[in-house]
């Protein structure tokens, strides 16, 4: 089977970079957008092609998901041999419980419909939500764009630095940041009162008078990054602030609430397109070089243990 990069609207610009990377020309196709908003995509020659469409379900989520799904079956009716959905960022990954009754499991829902669109395996960069795999009847690969990130962190490294976990969910990520960096790890107990107010409460462990690396999975609203920092330096951390994460989705009033921050580097990857252009800090880490290494290796049947997640 050829290899076939196909790309969505979502992030174009990754899917050239992982085009180029593997020499391959990116699958020419076309959208369609209807005056009411629907979409149709049409994909050309791809019979008995191994097709990697490249499409992060980023905002607009809803939007860029359907457009995914009808991707993927193009593909599969263009009788493309093996189809792999290439999602740096999964949409829905955070709707992977229930807190009340009533509440829809979003990302059950998500991967229903993934594997029911006709794609034979998925690949993502640092989920949210762990478990995700189980939530699949297709196999999942999950990546992590934390060595990189780390490798670009490097230069900030003091011997007083501190890596930051915002909250519990990130203190397995912090660990992993901190073992990279050769530095201590501390974190933040906080409190979620809504979807975009997120009140930080402790400090557990010692900040004062140190630089900090705050590092997360996404950064969405800012919520979360502004709490922690604000908490870092009422405990006396030094006005040296660093924040990183995976995915910078910067939705609402995120830029505004981080530009108000004492932000010396903002480092995200290029798993969503748009972030180069914010009136912040931003340095993009490309996750284009391991999305070209895992495909490549995927084509050729090789193993990616080393690439994953877990690893």
């Amino acid at each position: 089977m050829s290899l076939r990069i196909a790309s969505g609207t979502a992030n174009r610009a990754l899917a050239s970079k992982v085009s180029s990377a593997l020499g391959a020309d990116p699958l020419a196709g076309e959208v369609e957008r209807f005056p009411d908003g629907e979409l149709r995509p049409v994909v050309h020659g791809v019979r008995g092609d191994d097709v990697f469409v490249v499409q992060p379900t980023g905002p607009p989520v809803s939007d860029h998901l359907v457009e995914l799904l009808l991707l993927i079956d193009a593909c599969r009716r263009g009788g493309a041999g093996r189809v792999t959905a290439i999602v740096p960022y999964f949409g829905y990954a955070r709707q992977d419980r229930r807190s009340r009754d009533g509440q829809a499991i979003g990302a059950r829902v998500v991967a229903t419909a993934v594997a029911s669109a006709g794609a034979d395996r998925l690949v993502v960069v640092d989920p949210h939500t762990a478990g995700l795999e189980a939530m699949f009847a297709i196999p999942v690969e999950a990546l992590t764009a934390v060595p990189a990130i780390a490798n670009a962190l490097l230069p900030d490294v003091t011997p007083d630095t501190v890596v930051v976990a915002p909250d519990l969910g990130a203190v397995k990520l912090a660990e992993r940041y901190a073992s990279l960096l050769g530095l201590p790890a501390v974190f933040v107990r906080k409190t979620r009162v809504n979807g975009t107010t997120v009140r930080a409460e402790e400090v557990v462990g010692q900040v004062d008078g140190r630089p900090t690396i705050v590092v997360d999975d996404m950064i969405s609203t800012g919520g979360t990054i502004e709490a922690t920092v604000r908490l870092l330096l009422d405990n006396g951390a030094r006005l040296d602030v660093v924040v990183a994460a995976t995915h910078g989705l910067f939705a609402g009033e995120a830029v505004e609430r981080l530009a108000r921050l004492p932000l010396r580097r903002l480092v995200v990857t290029d798993s969503l397109g748009g972030v180069e252009s914010l009136a912040l800090p931003v340095e993009v880490s490309s996750i284009a070089p391991l999305l070209a290494l895992t495909i490549g290796r995927l084509h050729r049947d090789e193993p990616i243990d080393d690439l994953l997640a877990g690893a």
